[in-house]
């Protein structure tokens, strides 16, 4: 049995639909979506039984966070920011959790209707809805634009819907014709008139970040009451990638050395420098500069130097990291992910 306490909390309610669909005794997922202040905690345990199959939700605090949202005793995990999770080793999905950093999407079905579709032969991916995340797109200007257009009913303020101009800027970051405007460089458009977001995509210079969402993506999270954030969003069009190194220790060591230095978005990171030319640190494809973002699998968020060291002789002659240049990282903080421990974990 494998135990997991997110430490995450909840403002958002569940859709709940229960409607037996095939008479066959199986209800439909519900979805939760879960936020967090660094204090508070999901309040319950993902479990791994022999007598009970799939990722089990268990041990939920009275009055807590899961328990006020409607999480029961003994439903099933399916489905984790999007992504289908039944089929996938126990504690691959406690990481992904863990790489939701302060917000996760939840996808699950109660025991009864998860064991009876279970003896019936069932695909239960095909009982979710397909792609449900937002994207970021990253559009960088040519002498026509950005290539897409914005369209607002009049007199409203929030709205935008996006016209995307075939094979040009915005089309080849990924943007889906038709889609609503969530977020501008970070920024919520929520409270924007037209003529106010015309200026800030001006001011934006040559490049911008978009969050979007395409209609059926948007009526998704509208018909739940779910809010659309980019902590939910599928980031694997954007230019700046993280990068895992898998190194084994040489005669002459890693040839590297970690430094606890100020990270220029705010607080303490463990970074790599005097990368030595020839060596497994080198080879694998370290760069003076990165900052460490986990150690074989784990993240180090709240990890001190000597704790992040440990982390990394563990393993006496190998090692794998998951690392990130200064410019991706300062530009994830750009648009609001900089607090995800590790958002492209598992994309």
């Amino acid at each position: 049995k494998f135990e997991f306490n997110p430490k995450v909390g909840i403002d958002n309610p569940a859709l709940t639909l229960t409607e037996d669909t095939d008479g066959e005794g199986v209800g439909e997922p519900r979805f939760y979506l879960l936020t967090k202040e660094n204090t508070e905690t999901f309040g319950f345990c993902l479990h791994e039984e022999l007598v009970c199959p799939g990722h089990v939700i268990r041990q939920i605090e009275m009055g807590g966070v899961a328990q006020r949202r409607g999480l029961q005793d003994g439903d099933r995990l399916l489905q984790v920011n999007g992504h289908f999770v039944d089929h996938m080793d126990h504690l691959r999905v406690v990481q992904k959790i863990k790489a939701s950093g302060n917000q996760v999407l939840l996808a699950v079905l109660d025991g009864d209707s998860y064991e009876a579709a279970k003896s019936l032969g069932r695909d239960l991916s095909q009982m979710l809805p397909g792609d449900i995340r937002p994207r970021l797109c990253h559009i960088t200007r040519d002498k026509s634009g950005f290539g897409f257009s914005v369209s607002c009913p009049e007199g409203t303020k929030g709205t935008f819907q996006l016209s995307v101009l075939q094979d040009g800027p915005a089309d080849r970051a990924g943007v889906p014709p038709g889609s609503w405007l969530l977020e501008l460089n970070g920024e919520s458009v929520k409270s924007y008139s037209h003529t106010q977001l015309t200026k800030k995509l001006k001011q934006s210079g040559n490049k911008v970040t978009l969050l979007v969402a395409s209609s059926a993506v948007e009526e998704f999270y509208r018909l739940r009451g779910l809010r659309v954030t980019a902590a939910l969003a599928d980031t694997s069009r954007l230019p700046f990638k993280v990068r895992e190194l898998h190194l084994v220790k040489g005669p002459a060591g890693y040839g590297f050395l970690l430094k606890e230095d100020d990270c220029s978005s705010g607080g303490v990171g463990q970074f790599l420098w005097d990368v030595d030319a020839g060596l497994p640190a080198e080879q694998a494809g370290m760069k003076e500069g990165d900052r460490v973002l986990a150690v074989n699998g784990e993240s180090i968020e709240g990890l001190d130097h000597e704790q992040t060291v440990d982390r990394i002789r563990a393993r006496e002659n190998q090692v794998t990291l998951l690392v990130i240049d200064p410019a991706a990282d300062e530009f994830y903080h750009s648009v609001g992910l900089g607090g995800m421990v590790l958002p492209w974990l598992g994309s």
